[in-house]
């Protein structure tokens, strides 16, 4: 396998697991899953996004380090680090019941930090509230950028053009996943994966179609499922593997993810 320099720009948060299902709080957010699990896959991952001067932002600081994950151009801005409250159903399924983007809303990565971004194999970008700045500035210097347009609420941040990869998810609707794979082509993206909730996924460009259903575990947890997919998924495609091997490494990564809670194995802080 390549060993391939990819980061990934955006979200970090502190997932709340309320009780009375699991009362611990780990570290996440897509950005953050997706670099771990890079490093986890043997690449040269990267880490930028921001936090705040508090006990969350070093821990989440020291989670990535320890998960061998390069974080010289994650900032430290004033405020509160991002949390989420999330509720975990009996099935595994979660619900998030309140987000605070805390620092990582308004986020914008230096002058230098983008220098450094365009010397990457890939970028990934995850929750950003620029309007795609960072997205047109990458993909006009011939940076392989991908996004995962479902962790975007605000449709000012929700374009794709510019994207070589686009990640979106449909649930199990056929009819909503073949409309969502003809938008991200006829925007120009050159992949475009989704998945399908129970169904597995799908991965098409103009010329190919590969998909795989999911693996059978039994699920604790689906926190990350989907940014552990896109970590696997990237490893092998980037890589220059087939998209029916990039499909189906993102599904084992996934499979592996929703076996415990979080986005990545790591030790939990009691609420």
């Amino acid at each position: 396998m390549k060993r391939l320099r990819i980061a990934a720009v955006g979200d970090n948060c502190i997932d709340k697991f309320l009780s009375p299902s699991i009362g611990e709080a780990l570290v996440g957010g897509n950005a953050v899953n997706v670099a771990v699990h890079l490093a986890k896959l043997g690449h040269e991952a990267f880490y930028l996004g921001a936090v705040g001067p508090d006990v969350d932002g070093r821990w989440t600081r020291t989670a990535l380090i320890e998960n061998g994950v390069a974080v010289a151009h994650m900032q430290e801005r004033l405020g509160k680090t991002a949390h989420t409250d999330i509720e975990v159903l009996p099935s595994g399924e979660r619900v998030f019941l309140f987000e605070d983007f805390g620092v990582c809303a308004g986020y914008r990565p230096s002058e230098e930090d983008i220098a450094a971004l365009k010397t990457m194999d890939h970028v990934h970008i995850g929750w950003l509230d620029d309007g795609g700045a960072l997205r047109h500035t990458l993909a006009a210097a011939g940076v392989s950028v991908s996004q995962d347009v479902s962790v975007n609420a605000d449709p000012a941040n929700l374009g794709i053009e510019g994207l070589t990869i686009a990640f979106g998810s449909a649930g199990e609707d056929d009819t909503a996943v073949e409309a969502m794979i003809d938008r991200f082509l006829s925007a120009g993206v050159r992949v475009a994966v989704v998945t399908r909730g129970a169904k597995g996924s799908v991965a098409a460009t103009l010329e190919e179609r590969a998909e795989t259903g999911i693996m059978q575990v039994e699920v604790v947890d689906t926190t990350g499922a989907g940014d552990s997919f896109i970590a696997g998924f990237l490893s092998v495609h980037v890589g220059g593997g087939s998209l029916q091997d990039a499909v189906e490494a993102g599904r084992d990564r996934a499979a592996l993810t929703c076996s415990h809670v979080g986005g990545f194995p790591q030790k939990p802080t009691a609420l």
